[in-house]
């Protein structure tokens, strides 16, 4: 189990662009499960939509990227601090199936596919009580600073 706080110290991000509140399962080099609850109070929705809230699928995207990067991170043994960033380097076989709505509880998980050069690649699903709400598979680069 990965609370807030322990999150922080493996990614940089932060608010309000750290999408992942807690991480509740992790096998280093396999997968990890984690969550996102959505708020109406989420800056996002003065513009996406303010009459009808929708969390945008692109913020989806970044969130199960978030998760990608906090598995290569741990698998690595790498932090922020030591000079690394993990980038969203790409994202293909991309679908949105249900609306995401404040109030929701996201469920993020990822699979480690493949790691070549420094290139991982994740399968990865967004859920909603247990209905798919976004599928990808996301490419993540590690790098320097």
């Amino acid at each position: 189990m990965m609370d807030v706080t322990e999150i922080k110290k493996w990614l940089p991000h932060r608010y309000p662009f750290l999408l992942v509140d807690r991480v509740v399962d992790l096998q280093e080099g396999q997968s990890i499960v984690a969550y996102k609850n959505i708020s109406g109070n989420e800056e996002i929705f003065n513009g996406h939509f303010p009459q009808a809230p929708i969390f945008p699928g692109v913020m989806i995207i970044e969130a199960l990227a978030q998760v990608s990067g906090i598995l290569g991170f741990k698998t690595l043994g790498k932090t922020p601090q030591n000079g690394s960033v993990y980038l969203f380097a790409g994202a293909d076989k991309v679908r949105f199936r249900r609306q995401v709505v404040p109030g929701d509880c996201l469920q993020l998980e990822a699979n480690v596919v493949s790691e070549k050069r420094g290139i991982w690649k994740f399968d990865c699903v967004a859920s909603v009580d247990g209905e798919l709400a976004a599928s990808a598979t996301i490419m993540c680069a590690d790098r320097k600073v």
